[in-house]
């Protein structure tokens, strides 16, 4: 592989990997972790990208999920980035580790706009045209086999990815997303901060703007969105309604599990993963 193996770890038959790689895009050091099942690259049925959320790494959903022994399971590889530049060169960014809902950590898979974050939060970029397109390749796999989910603002950035990038994916799926960003303040911290006060830039990187503005449906197959009602978030925050709302509006199949007692962790998370993998994997058959 053309990328450098920091570490890899036998799991369910398979191999967990963690790989750094010089990147163009953010013009940084990027790390990344991938699944390969049972068999390595040449039997891998799909791959499944997985975005996480705010504060997270590309450790934390491949070491807290459990996908693992699903993914070996249904021959799926699983792909994990991390969540924003790190290092010194923009560590001492203003406003960069100041909270934890901005800056390093908090990249909302989106191209920056702003000073001083346009040079390196270029995480749609970084994904769009390299990482994902490289570790497609060295799968031997294509976009009929390839497809998204994430989690919080993960989940924000597989819904907006897949309807900014038609015919990337074929399956589209999310946890806990931040559904409409232009209207929470997680999102409207991140916008403000990445690409200016104008709101009208806003709407291209908000999912439920994006799929009212869809002229056919994007996704026939159907999306899955599973949402716990204990989530602290989700009132201020997800808007989960928002999209199922602007789904309803063009006729987007879209299936939104309402889970009673269930938080924004990983025990949550951990409880429907195995019904993520099984939606993605039935789409990349066909």
């Amino acid at each position: 592989m053309a990328f450098e193996l920091l570490s890899e770890h036998a799991s369910f038959g398979g191999v967990q990997r963690f790989h750094r790689h010089d990147s163009t895009e953010i013009g940084l050091p990027m790390r990344f972790a991938l699944y390969l099942p049972p068999g390595g690259e040449r039997a891998a049925k799909g791959l499944l990208v997985f975005l996480a959320g705010l504060t997270c790494t590309e450790e934390t959903f491949t070491m807290k999920a459990g996908a693992q022994r699903k993914a070996a399971e249904l021959g799926l590889a699983l792909l994990m980035p991390d969540t924003s530049p790190r290092g010194e060169a923009v560590s001492v960014l203003p406003g960069a580790t100041a909270s934890w809902d901005f800056g390093i950590a908090a990249g909302f898979y989106l191209d920056a706009t702003q000073a001083p974050w346009a040079t390196h939060w270029r995480m749609e970029s970084y994904l769009m045209k390299e990482l994902v397109p490289q570790v497609q390749a060295v799968l031997g796999l294509d976009a009929a086999r390839t497809g998204i989910a994430g989690h919080s603002m993960g989940g924000h950035g597989a819904l907006t990815l897949a309807l900014r990038h038609p015919g990337t994916f074929a399956s589209v799926s999310a946890i806990a997303p931040i559904a409409a960003p232009s209207r929470c303040p997680w999102g409207v911290k991140a916008f403000t901060g990445y690409l200016g006060e104008d709101r009208d830039a806003w709407p291209a990187h908000d999912a439920s703007a994006l799929m009212q503005a869809q002229a056919r449906v994007p996704y026939p197959g159907g999306l899955l969105v599973d949402q716990g009602l204990a989530d602290k978030f989700l009132v201020e925050q997800l808007y989960p309604e928002a999209l199922e709302s602007a789904c309803a509006a063009i006729g987007q199949p879209l299936t939104l599990r309402r889970h009673d007692g269930y938080d924004h962790g990983y025990y949550f998370i951990a409880s429907v993963i195995d019904d993520h993998l099984a939606h993605h994997a039935r789409q990349f058959a066909g």
